[in-house]
This record gives C-alpha cells, structure tokens and sequence, in this order.
C-alpha cells in the first residue's frame, strides 16, 4: 500500500478523463480546474488509457474502411487512399439508385476537402470531365481561395453532356479557388489525325498542350468500359458502334482524360489514340499527385486498370469499392501462413495491417 502512495491519484485520473472525453474539455481548461500543470492533466489521459478508464471503440464498417486503406496503398504504393463510408446497405436494396448518389457525393465531397487541404498557389491543376468531379467541384468551399492555375486536360464533351463538360468544369473550379482558368477551345474527338496535328499547332492550342508537362496535381475520375459500359463516352455522339466494338476487342476497361486503357492499364491502340485532342498518358503519369474519385463496386475492373497502369497517386473511394478491390489482393492471412510454414517458425497469430496481434486469423475486409 505505501508503495501506492507517489502513484497517481485513480480518482484525478477519472475525473480528468470525464471531463475531457465526456464534457469536451480542452487541457488548459482541465488543468486550472484541477490545479495542475497541463503536462500533467496529458500523463493522466494516458495512464486512463493504460489503465483502461476509458476504452475506443472503431465501428467494425468504419475500421474496415481504414484496413482497406492501408492494403490499397501498400499493394500500389499510392501516396494516400481514402475510404469513405457509405449509409447502411439497407438503403442500396431500397433505393440503389439513391445509394449510388449519396455514395458518389460522399466521395466527392472528400475529395474537394483533401484538394483543398494541398493546393497551393504556385501549383498548376489538370482537371478531366465526370460525373464525380463535377460533384467535387461542387462541393468546393468558396471561402478558401487560392490563386492557383487550372486547366483542362483534354477537348471538349459537350456532345454528351454539357454540364460534365470539361470546359464547364474548368470555369467553376477555378471561380470557386479564385484562381486562372485555361482551356482547349476545341472538341476532345477529331475526325482523323492529321486534324489534330493541324489543329494542336494554333496559337491558342499550342499553349495550353506546352502548360501540361507544368501540370502538378490533376483531378479525374474513370469510365466505366467493363464490364457494365456505364460511361456517357459510349454514346453514339462520341464513339460509333464499329469503334465501340474495336475497343471491346482489345479488352478495354475504362477511359482516363478519354483516353482508353485495357485490363493492363495500357492504352488501347486503336485509331482513336491519334484522333483525340488530349493530354499524352505518358504525360499524365508523369504528374506529380494524380488524384481519382471514383464510387460504387461496378468501377471495380476501370479503377483497378488505371492502378496497374500506374496513374493514380491518391485515390478517394466508398467501402463499397474499396472491398470489391481487396478483393482482388492476395489473402493476407494465409500469405503469412505459407511464410511461417517455410521456415518452421511459429506465426504466433497473424499481424493486422496496424502491426497488432490478432489471434489465429485476420480480420477481413
């Protein structure tokens, strides 16, 4: 008991944790109420803590979205990815098409938040046609600007519709940041090459294509080719039923910056390679924080193409997506057990992606 004595009050420790996870109590608040230093009232929400005054609880939806996380970017070394939880899948059986929305906006949403936590005034950004960028653009705080450069990266899509339209986008966001806008005064699909060619020789043109090698952090989503094609590029406006098919052929998965990939992440070398008015891939790989937003499990095979082709560096998704791409991943658990089989090692239980023991098995995404 005298050894007790130097310890610790238990009755300051749990006072101090009341009031400051309970009552929401800042540390200088806590201490003159206490009459304590605030390095004190600091060592008492940890002993609280260590003691187990007060334990956290992570909702098992929720810590499975950080879990997808740490996979997805361990897995394609990505900068960053955030998993956005969505509403009870009780509402996708009631109304899917009222999920699907909330999803996407939810992403969008965390998408202009994490935008507007980097942009900086000296940085140039590239921005793409979507559904989900226009959400995002939407969801910007006009309050915050920044001076900032945005341009488009490809040719204008208002043959399919206006309001996802490149140049539509390009104007709002940078209205909304305070910031430049500049854009390719022409259509993202020409009728053969040498148009192109032709046309990326104007002054005008010729500008904008010598800003993208300066371009620091593009926005873009993905079209969906495979295996739904969902994608507004589909539409006869855009592409023909003979082109359509071609594409088909060789696998094709998605479109980035209408540019289209195959199962591998590779561009699709069809005619429509020299006939669109658009930022190089090799280009766009080379930029410096590539930023997808993408929702709903059905962009599960367009998202995973632009992660083997490498042109994603931050990627804000739904849980919905995110589980449908672990998927994809090799099970952790059993790699580990083939590992500890091979060199006659107990496991000891297998490691969780927070570097905590688990038991036997792995929790699963």
């Amino acid at each position: 008991m005298k050894s007790d004595v130097f310890n610790q009050s238990s009755v300051l420790i749990l006072k101090c944790a009341y009031m400051h996870y309970i009552k929401d109590y800042s540390l200088g608040d806590i201490a003159a109420s206490l009459g304590v230093s605030i390095s004190t009232v600091s060592r008492l929400l940890k002993r609280a803590k260590e003691e187990k005054y007060i334990e956290f609880v992570i909702r098992d939806r929720h810590l499975d979205c950080i879990t997808a996380s740490v996979k997805l970017k361990e897995r394609f070394a990505l900068k960053d990815v955030l998993v956005v939880p969505t509403p009870d899948k009780a509402l996708a059986e009631m109304a899917p098409e009222n999920y699907a929305e909330t999803a996407r906006k939810l992403v969008a949403m965390e998408g202009a938040r994490y935008l507007q936590r980097i942009i900086r005034p000296d940085d140039i950004l590239g921005i793409t046609w979507g559904r989900t960028v226009h959400d995002l653009v939407y969801y910007l705080n006009p309050c915050r600007k920044v001076e900032a450069d945005f341009v488009t990266l490809h040719g204008s899509l208002a043959c399919c519709e206006h309001e996802l339209d490149v140049m539509t986008l390009v104007r709002k966001i940078a209205m909304a940041f305070g910031g430049r806008k500049h854009y390719l005064l022409a259509e993202a699909q020409m009728s053969n090459s040498f148009l192109v060619e032709s046309i990326k020789k104007e002054k005008s043109i010729e500008k904008i294509f010598s800003m993208f090698d300066k371009v620091t952090i593009a926005v873009n989503s993905v079209a969906v080719l495979y295996p739904q094609t969902t994608s507004i590029l589909a539409n006869p406006s855009y592409l023909s039923t003979e082109e359509l098919k071609e594409l088909k052929r060789r696998n094709v998965r998605a479109a980035i910056t209408v540019r289209f990939i195959d199962d591998q992440g590779q561009e699709c070398r069809t005619d429509l390679k020299k006939r669109t008015l658009a930022i190089d891939l090799a280009d766009f790989k080379k930029i410096r924080t590539k930023i997808t937003v993408a929702a709903g499990e059905g962009k599960r095979e367009a998202v995973l193409a632009a992660l083997k082709g490498g042109f994603v560096d931050v990627l804000i998704i739904d849980n919905e997506l995110a589980g449908a791409l672990t998927q994809t991943l090799p099970d952790a658990s059993n790699a580990a057990a083939r590992q500890g089989t091979q060199s006659n090692q107990p496991t000891g239980g297998v490691k969780n992606v927070f570097g905590s023991r688990t038991g036997t098995t792995a929790r699963s995404c």
